[in-house]
């Protein structure tokens, strides 16, 4: 079947995770004790092998499917009972809940990008990596790609790997997490970098401060994309974002118009926050990029936003969170179709030199 088996291993916990190359990523936990003492985790990071203990300390863990369910009493297992936000009458409790469940996620998610070949790169890299943040990539030194793809998630508290908090706890992994779009971008030939950009503070002699030239989003992203995306003279390069990651990305089209003009040739985006395309790069967004937009509408309907404004279709859902997984297919349908005209553009360009 051409999949690997990963197993983690504590004390406590047996966690078995299997990746194929299909849409699916498969995820197995089980309770089992561990015999012969004290095992180490075969994870670069021990966060997420934490992280999965603490959920299940909350009742719960992920099923083969990669779906969370309560943990049956008798057998140990994930159940068929899903995740229930009201714990209590008292709907602070449940938020409190909520929340301490929900900051288990990006660990795990981490954990599964490391797990598909991605690996951390600290930024910035003059401090320390626990004063830093990162981003994953892969290969992890990108040297002169033919195809990268850069994922941008949207706002509040989604990490790296995450489109959407609420539909990673209540539907699956997949359903909420950017692991298709990387299992699909590496089929297809892309290198890949997965932005964090909501990862924006630390805390330092017990006061949360801003990580240097990193304390917000578009920081981060300008960062990034200066340094790791051109640093890395990419001969092609395709964004996907979502929510708010629409807008940064309308600011990077903005801050570097040159080398959009001149290396980018697709943005999808989905359900995007962006306010307006910045005029000095309107052009360049008009002719590659679209938006799938939250819409009962079928999936690619044609929506109209107004003159001018970039061409938008529906996502095939109504709900902003749904929006990444339900475009999936059509998304990658926009992104090839967009490089095979970016790689006629540059045939003909080329010609045309040798002929002069």
């Amino acid at each position: 079947t051409g999949q690997r088996v990963i197993r983690k291993v504590n004390k406590q916990l047996l966690c078995i995770i299997r990746l194929s190359s299909s849409r699916s990523t498969i995820i197995e936990f089980s309770a089992q004790p561990v015999s012969g003492g004290e095992c180490k985790s075969m994870s670069t990071d021990e966060g997420s092998g934490l992280a999965i203990k603490k959920l299940r300390e909350f009742g719960y863990a992920f099923n083969a499917e990669g779906q969370l369910r309560r943990i049956d009493d008798i057998t140990g297992e994930p159940g068929e009972e899903p995740f229930k936000f009201t714990i209590s009458d008292d709907h602070n409790k449940n938020q409190e809940h909520y929340e301490k469940l929900a900051d288990q996620i990006p660990e795990i998610v981490y954990d599964l990008l490391e797990q598909n070949g991605l690996r951390r790169t600290y930024v910035p890299e003059d401090i320390p990596q626990d004063e830093a943040t990162f981003i994953f990539t892969k290969p992890q030194k990108l040297v002169e790609p033919k195809k990268l793809i850069v994922l941008i998630h949207g706002s509040g508290y989604v990490r790296a790997g995450q489109w959407a908090r609420s539909l990673i706890i209540n539907n699956s992994i997949d359903h909420g997490t950017q692991i298709p779009y990387i299992k699909r971008a590496q089929a297809l030939g892309y290198d890949i970098l997965v932005t964090n950009t909501n990862d924006n503070f630390r805390i330092i002699n017990g006061e949360n401060r801003p990580i240097p030239r990193l304390g917000h989003a578009t920081a981060h992203a300008r960062y990034v994309w200066e340094k790791y995306v051109m640093g890395c003279n990419p001969e092609s390069v395709a964004i996907v974002a979502h929510s708010y990651g629409g807008a940064i990305a309308m600011d990077l089209a903005n801050r570097f118009t040159k080398f959009f003009e001149d290396k980018v040739f697709a943005i999808a985006l989905t359900d995007s926050a962006h306010f307006q395309i910045p005029g000095k790069a309107k052009h360049v967004v008009l002719d590659i990029a679209c938006n799938w937009v939250s819409s009962s509408a079928g999936l690619d309907t044609e929506i109209y936003t107004g003159e001018g404004e970039m061409h938008s279709v529906s996502a095939g859902h109504p709900k902003h969170e749904w929006t990444s997984y339900s475009a999936f297919e059509s998304v990658f349908k926009f992104l090839e179709e967009k490089y095979e005209r970016s790689q006629v553009i540059q045939t003909s360009k080329k010609a045309k030199t040798e002929n002069n």
